[in-house]
C-alpha cells in the first residue's frame, strides 16, 4: 500500500494539474490578509471569504482536480492497466489512492482556511475551519474518486455537483442541503467555534452521519467498480 500511496503522490505532483490547486487558495489569502490590513469588519468580510469562497469554491474544487486525478488521468492515459494486473487487492489500491487525494486536498484547503479564520475572528475558529476542511476532503474525495470510476467525464459532472447542486440549488431548495457535503462542513466548523459568521442549516447529527456515510459509500462503490474495471480500460 506504500508503494502505490508513493507512486500516486509522485505521479500527483508531477503533473500540470497540481499547478490548478494553487491559485485558490493563494486568492483566498490574499483576501483574507487584505481585508484584515485595511481594517475591514470581519462580519462584512468573513462570511464571503471563508464561506462563499473558501468553503463553497475552493475546498469542493481543490478536492475535485486531486480527486479525479489520482485514477481518473491514470484511465485516461493508459496507465491503469499496470496497476490492474499486479496481485493486489481492489481495495489496496483505492484506499491509499483516496489517502493521497485527501491529505493533499485537506493541506492545500486547511492551512489558508486556518490563516483567515484566525485573521477574521480566533485561532479556535481558524482550528475550527481547518478539521472541518479536513472532513469535507474526505468525502469530496471519496465522492470525486468514485465518479472517477464511474463515468467518463468525472470534473464534469463533479462540477455540476459544486456548481449547481451545492451553490444553485443549495441556495433556492432547501432540501438540497441535507445532501451538500459544503453544509456539513459549514456546520462542525460552526459547532467546534461557533461565531456569527458562519450559519449552519443542518443539524450536528445529520452533518456527521451523513459525512462517515458518503466517505464510507463513495469509497465502498469505488473499490466494486475497480473491481469490475476490464484491464481494457473500460466500465462495463
Amino acid at each position: 500500500m506504500s508503494t502505490v500511496s508513493w507512486i500516486t503522490a509522485r505521479g500527483l505532483f508531477g503533473r500540470r494539474r497540481f499547478l490548478l490547486l494553487l491559485p485558490l487558495p493563494a486568492l483566498l489569502l490574499v483576501l483574507a490578509i487584505l481585508s484584515r490590513s485595511l481594517g475591514v469588519d470581519p462580519g462584512e468580510w468573513g462570511p464571503a471569504v471563508l464561506v462563499g469562497l473558501g468553503l463553497a469554491v475552493v475546498l469542493p474544487v481543490v478536492a475535485l482536480i486531486v480527486g479525479t486525478g489520482v485514477l481518473g488521468a491514470e484511465i485516461d492515459d493508459g496507465t491503469v492497466v499496470h496497476i490492474l494486473t499486479k496481485p493486489l487487492p481492489r481495495w489496496q489500491i483505492v484506499l491509499p489512492k483516496l489517502a493521497v487525494a485527501a491529505g493533499v486536498t485537506a493541506v492545500t484547503v486547511a492551512v489558508p482556511l486556518y490563516v483567515a479564520g484566525v485573521l477574521a475572528h480566533s485561532v479556535r475558529l481558524g482550528l475550527a475551519l481547518a478539521v472541518a476542511a479536513s472532513i469535507g476532503s474526505l468525502a469530496y474525495c471519496a465522492f470525486f474518486v468514485a465518479l472517477s470510476l464511474v463515468t467518463r467525464r468525472p470534473v464534469l459532472l463533479g462540477l455540476v455537483y459544486v456548481l449547481i447542486w451545492e451553490g444553485l440549488l443549495g441556495n433556492f431548495v432547501s432540501g438540497t442541503k441535507v445532501l451538500s457535503i459544503q453544509q456539513y462542513v459549514i456546520t462542525l466548523a460552526d459547532r467546534i467555534a461557533p461565531t456569527g459568521l458562519l450559519t449552519s442549516d443542518v443539524s450536528v447529527p445529520v452533518a456527521s452521519v451523513m459525512s462517515a456515510l458518503i466517505a464510507v459509500g463513495f469509497t465502498a462503490l469505488a473499490i466494486d467498480r475497480l473491481r469490475s474495471f476490464s484491464v481494457a480500460g473500460e466500465t462495463s
